[in-house]
């Protein structure tokens, strides 16, 4: 089976990730790319041998077109994934999934409405040694989690998009909503959540624009950084912090403690899964680097959801555990 797919939104997230991904994806036959901006549109056209959608209707009522990834700005995607879910159509939406509950409840509502399929971006579930980390934490070889540390954080998205430039739609209150704790803290809440089988339910967090500032010179509206201590609903404590200020190396590093040992992830560029027994042993995992803006390789997501679509069978990340995801982004935000 061949199909043909769409994307809506062609900036960086969709020239580096989602489009090489469908393109050596054996069972997508064309990529169909839609944006406002046409030229952004013909060029990714031309570089993935696709075409052009010259409006959303067009996209959306193509009856070739069998499933849609919505790679638009936070505030748009209920918009986007709605109507394509409603037009027959599944989607792969970016994460997070909305700029609020009440938008995510709606689009889940289409989802069950139409009874296409809707998955959320929540690529770190889908590396090596995430996954090695959860057969060893789900085999209670370490005994039961007790606490948790985890970071994700690099120079910022206008280093990442497609104009470099500080007039990023990241930096935009109205467009963003939720600044890095979007961007790139909701990857780490739901690793945690996916990493733990369980969910992060009482938050407390300090957030700020401490150095971003905008086109105009002015501190941006959304946050920078982010530093939080979470408590999960099965008592795991825990700390998190996401920051587009850390300005060297990214840092994508996540440890679990554990009754009888440690599990140390993405420390070394060598063995980016490091199991420490109290025994005093030590195993180290070579598996595969993590994905970085640096370093693009398959997140493995594009994958996944062709597949969900061609077995028609549950993805692996549901929109109900991204809005468990969003839930806890909803907290940070709220705190003062």
């Amino acid at each position: 089976m061949r199909v043909q797919v769409g994307i809506i939104g062609c900036g960086s997230i969709t020239r580096f990730r989602h489009a090489p991904e469908y393109k050596a994806n054996p069972h997508v036959e064309e990529i169909v790319f839609y944006d406002r901006n046409v030229e952004r549109a013909k060029t990714l056209a031309e570089e993935f041998d696709g075409r052009v959608a010259n409006t959303l209707e067009d996209l959306l009522n193509d009856p070739s077109i069998v499933a849609i990834s919505d790679c638009s700005s936070n505030d748009a995607h209920h918009i986007y994934t709605t109507k394509a879910l409603l037009n027959g159509k599944h989607v792969l939406c970016e994460k997070p999934l909305a700029i609020n509950l009440k938008q995510a409840e709606e689009m889940v509502e289409a989802e069950r409405k139409s009874g296409k399929i809707l998955m959320v971006d929540h690529n770190q579930r889908f590396t090596k040694a995430h996954q090695k980390a959860k057969e060893i934490i789900a085999s209670k070889e370490l005994g039961e989690v007790l606490t948790f540390k985890t970071t994700f954080g690099h120079e910022g998205p206008e280093s990442w998009g497609v104009t470099k430039s500080n007039a990023t739609w990241f930096f935009k209150k109205e467009r963003s909503h939720s600044g890095v704790a979007g961007d790139l803290g909701i990857h780490k809440i739901d690793l945690i959540h996916w990493l733990l089988d369980d969910e992060i339910e009482d938050v407390h967090a300090f957030h700020g624009a401490l150095d971003k500032v905008n086109e105009n010179g002015d501190p941006i509206e959304v946050p920078d950084n982010v530093v939080c201590a979470l408590r999960t609903k099965k008592g795991r404590l825990g700390t998190a912090s996401f920051s587009w200020t850390y300005y060297g190396a990214e840092d994508n590093t996540t440890t679990i403690y554990c009754q009888k040992g440690i599990l140390k992830l993405y420390y070394q560029p060598d063995a980016q899964l490091i199991v420490e027994k109290n025994d005093g042993s030590v195993i180290k995992y070579e598996l595969e680097q993590i994905q970085t803006n640096d370093n693009q390789t398959s997140t493995g997501v594009i994958d996944a959801f062709i597949d969900s679509i061609i077995h028609k069978k549950e993805p692996l990340v549901t929109s109900e555990e991204a809005i468990a995801s969003l839930r806890v982004v909803e907290k940070i935000l709220a705190q003062p």
